[in-house]
């Protein structure tokens, strides 16, 4: 069998797609994982090495800026290369720059590992997809997208609770880095064993193609309608609310709300906890219902109270956390297929 031509093969077994699943999804959980580390201390890092919230920021604007310049490449190694690689290589520079952020107190080199997560991290995500387009392709396909999401989720809302579960090591800022930087190796674990058993299932099975990379056609910007733009401003505007806010929120419940460590943790994962839960239930109301516009304009109105209640009162901190976490999960379910109707197929990539 493991000489015969691929159309002559049979298709994985059911359980066989399943283990990828496991393995790649682990992958997702270190990356998503990681990016959330700097959060739980934040005033550690202001306390014990006298950053500034300029500082902190700067962990977080790195990441983006690694990120954005990599937006090209990561796709044309994707698609060069192919998934199994693709996906070593990107988890190894994820796993690398666990350890450059927590190797030293000295901002340039915390940067340094910010920079090279942000290279890999969202490469990575890309990659994962589209393996696993290759192994669910008519199959399972869009539930497996949501397992592989809720894993992902599982990873900020594990760092988010280890202050909880950690707690003796948040003493210091180094040790909470140094259980990200191993928790980081699982992107390494995830992405070998993968590799392990595509590259035996390719001898044994016919697999289906991988899922191709979008492209972008830097012309296709000025063909987008106004209603396009009505959604990138909101997208903009709304992640700007919401990543800045989770990057402090335990920093701010501790100072602002004198909130244990560890309860502010559970607090900030209110809102990834909302978005597995309710996002894909708004989802489906929609394709019910429709009324795209008002429900985005509902989920807008939600935020306004949000930040005066947070800053201004001393009402329990569930009741806005709660709000953003409702606004968190209506907007995104319904801006980015909304994307979908009003730009054409071929522009969808750009």
């Amino acid at each position: 069998m493991t000489n015969a031509p691929a159309a002559a093969r049979p298709e994985p077994p059911r359980w066989y797609r399943w283990t990828v699943l496991a393995f790649i999804s682990l992958a997702m959980f270190g990356n998503y994982y990681l990016y959330d580390t700097i959060a739980p201390i934040a005033d550690l890092l202001k306390q014990q090495l006298q950053f500034t919230d300029e500082k902190i920021g700067l962990l977080y604007s790195s990441y983006s800026l690694g990120a954005i310049l990599f937006l090209l490449l990561g796709g044309i190694i994707i698609d060069r290369f192919g998934t199994r690689k693709a996906t070593m290589l990107f988890g190894v520079i994820c796993a690398v720059s666990g350890f450059v952020t927590m190797a030293s107190s000295d901002i340039r080199i915390m940067l340094l590992g910010r920079f090279l997560l942000g290279l890999s991290a969202e490469p990575l995500i890309v990659a994962i997809t589209a393996a696993i387009a290759k192994w669910f392709r008519g199959k399972e396909l869009a539930f497996a997208m949501g397992i592989n999401l809720l894993v992902a989720r599982f990873g900020q809302i594990a760092a988010d609770w280890s202050p909880t579960w950690a707690r003796a090591a948040y003493s210091n800022w180094q040790t909470p880095l140094v259980i990200g930087a191993f928790l980081g190796l699982t992107c390494v674990v995830g992405a070998t064993i993968y590799w392990v058993l595509e590259k035996r299932a390719e001898a044994r099975y016919a697999l289906g193609e991988a899922g191709t990379t979008d492209k972008l056609v830097l012309a296709d910007l000025f063909r987008f309608n106004r209603s396009f733009w009505y959604i990138t401003a909101l997208c903009v505007a709304f992640y700007s609310l919401i990543f800045p806010f989770r990057s402090f929120a335990i920093k701010f419940f501790i100072e602002a709300h004198q909130a244990e460590r560890s309860f502010a943790g559970q607090l900030n994962s209110l809102l990834p906890f909302a978005a597995m839960i309710a996002t894909p239930l708004i989802g489906l109301l929609v394709d019910r219902i429709g009324r795209r516009a008002t429900l985005m304009a509902v989920g807008t109105l939600i935020l306004v109270p949000v930040f005066p209640l947070l800053a201004y009162t001393q009402v329990t901190l569930y009741a806005p956390v709660v709000m953003l976490g409702l606004a968190f999960s209506l907007i995104p379910a319904i801006m980015w297929p909304s994307v979908a109707y009003i730009v054409e197929q071929k522009r969808l990539g750009s």
